[in-house]
């Protein structure tokens, strides 16, 4: 082992920390990673910026665009919806949409699948009386299988197929990856609507859990000057046997006083911190002199009239909320809105509103105003997945089915061979643009910059590792060890070791890792390198075991009122399903 490879490898440890415990987001670890190599002389200038120029990354962005287009059109949630029917066997419904749903996802961005169909899957069992527990992980994991039937259907199939045509390889074609992907894709669903139904939860949701259960929130209400129990004990103001209830503590200046005892006498300004009831929250604060704490000027009373709604809203992995109290998040002014609830992970977050830490994942009941809508089109700080009251305005039918048949004839002309895919969804866009389908301000919200920041560094420390040697070493590390078991030893142990780094770190992140590994030993055992490049890829986007393993996962954690544990009781049998399933196909087609 060489000085460079033994400092590669402390890097590379030090980012895998960062990602695992989420110190910071994601790009920014892959981007800073990328510049240590580049100030340490790992790799030029050249090679620490070809990530931001490859194909692969450009494609991505483009794909971005046209998704964006087809899905504002909402042709995927009408059908999905009129899919959904009646509901009179669970099991057969969930048969009838998943099919479909990965059927778009081999197409379309599975992230804003998750996004817009979340709240009508959510919507559809609440009429049904069924849990949405029992609906949203398989939402999720039909679209992460169907992502890997076509060479669009995620960005990490991109970053791969821009790996190979940066090594001088061919890169995959379109449907390439389907030889793989189809059969797990079939019988990936078959088991989420058989063993894993049965294994799946059957959670209340947040809005059912706060009605019965509502330890798990917390609600926040200050006592005003014409409080007419100001000098009362706890008891004798009739805070105590409150039907639905409970009063977790009490701030007073700068103390907290916990547990509060009966006799505790309340003071002007004491703000009192409940879990329960929102209902019995919203008759609480109509005892003249309690006041609800929203961070803003609306309370409960506003539902009456229209003026406000209730919504819940799942902080994304993106958000610029992630890491920063509630109070200093300036919710009111950015969002029209303000937090009454705050769930996390089935937990009862124990702080006052304002100074409880957001975290990805988490769930918040929001009172939210008209402009609530408008002010988050343009971020990215949720996945809003409770409808509101009115529905939203779909775009003009027929511009979506333009984008949509645009999409098809884009995936005719790659299939064919007659254009590269980066000059087919060029050309579609350039047409989107020119028949006003999108506009300029729709496009830059269709773009995840963070991804493909991600994307393009992903690609530089990939570059550090095969030229500093670092790949090779651990190919022949991997080959000593697995070559006298053979072949599909060693294949297993690659595709293991990706699972592995997808389901704690990101999926794109993981194939970069492991792409110039897989090449090294491919080209060690003699075999050929598509055979562990095709593993690789599929074993980076099959993150079934945590909700950290794919962004859908993490999407459907807080509104399916789902735990840690259940990603792991569904989600590793589907692990070890999908890669027995590629294991034999690889090795008939690729490797006999």
């Amino acid at each position: 082992m060489t000085f460079e490879i033994a400092f590669v490898l402390i890097v590379l440890l030090l980012m895998m920390v960062g990602l695992i415990f989420e110190i910071a987001r994601p790009d920014f670890i892959l981007f800073l990673t990328l510049t240590v190599f580049l100030l340490s002389g790992i790799i030029t200038t050249e090679e620490a910026l070809r990530g931001f120029s490859n194909e692969g990354m450009i494609t991505i962005a483009l794909l971005f665009i046209i998704a964006g287009a087809i899905q504002k059109s909402g042709i995927a949630d009408r059908i999905v919806t009129k899919l959904l029917g009646n509901g009179k066997s669970d099991r057969l419904t969930l048969l009838k949409v998943l099919f479909p749903i990965a059927g778009f996802s081999g197409f379309l961005n599975n992230t804003p699948i998750v996004v817009t169909l979340t709240p009508i899957f959510k919507k559809w069992c609440t009429d049904h009386g069924i849990s949405p527990s029992k609906f949203l992980i398989p939402l999720s994991y039909a679209t992460v299988l169907g992502g890997t039937m076509t060479l669009i259907g995620t960005s990490t199939n991109l970053v791969v197929h821009g790996m190979l045509l940066e090594s001088g390889q061919e890169g995959f074609s379109f449907f390439q990856l389907g030889v793989v992907g189809v059969p797990a894709t079939i019988i990936g669903i078959l088991y989420i609507v058989t063993i894993g139904y049965r294994i799946l939860p059957n959670h209340k949701v947040m809005t059912e859990t706060v009605k019965e259960h509502s330890r798990e929130y917390l609600a926040e209400l200050i006592v005003e000057p014409n409080f007419s129990h100001i000098g009362n004990t706890i008891k004798e103001a009739g805070l105590r046997s409150l039907k639905g209830l409970f009063l977790i503590e009490i701030i007073r200046d700068n103390d907290r006083i916990y547990p509060v005892k009966s006799t505790t006498k309340l003071k002007s300004g004491d703000r009192l911190v409940f879990t329960g009831l929102i209902s019995t929250i919203a008759e609480l604060q109509h005892k003249k002199g309690l006041r609800l704490e929203t961070g803003s000027e609306m309370t409960l009373d506003t539902l009456k009239n229209g003026a406000a709604q209730l919504v819940e809203a799942v902080v994304s992995n993106n958000s610029t909320l992630i890491n920063k109290k509630i109070k200093h998040t300036n919710f009111r002014s950015k969002f029209d809105s303000g937090v009454i609830a705050v769930h996390r992970n089935s937990e009862r977050v124990k702080s006052k509103i304002g100074d409880i830490t957001l975290k990805a994942g988490d769930t918040l009941l929001l009172l939210c105003g008209a402009d609530f809508p408008k002010k988050i089109e343009s971020t990215s700080d949720f996945y809003v997945t409770t409808q509101l009251d009115t529905p939203p305005i779909l775009e003009n039918q027929k511009k979506g089915w333009l984008s949509l048949f645009s999409l098809l004839f884009m995936v005719l002309l790659v299939t064919l061979n007659i254009i590269s895919m980066l000059k087919a969804m060029a050309l579609v866009v350039v047409f989107l643009i020119i028949a006003k389908v999108i506009t300029a301000e729709e496009i830059k919200r269709s773009i995840q910059f963070n991804v493909l920041l991600l994307v393009a560094s992903a690609f530089g420390v990939g570059i550090a590792m095969l030229e500093s040697g670092t790949a090779t070493w651990i190919a022949k590390g991997l080959v000593n060890i697995g070559e006298p078991l053979g072949v599909i030893a060693v294949l297993t142990s690659i595709y293991l070791v990706t699972n592995l780094f997808t389901e704690i770190i990101t999926n794109s992140a993981a194939a970069v890792i492991m792409f110039p590994i897989g090449m090294e030993v491919a080209n060690q055992m003699s075999v050929d390198p598509i055979s562990f490049v095709v593993a690789i890829t599929i074993a980076a986007s099959a993150g079934f075991s945590t909700p950290i393993g794919y962004q859908t996962n993490l999407i459907v954690y807080g509104p399916g009122g789902y735990k840690f544990s259940d990603y792991l009781k569904v989600g590793i049998p589907l692990n070890i399903l999908i890669m027995i399933v590629t294991i034999i196909i690889v090795n008939l087609v690729w490797i006999n």
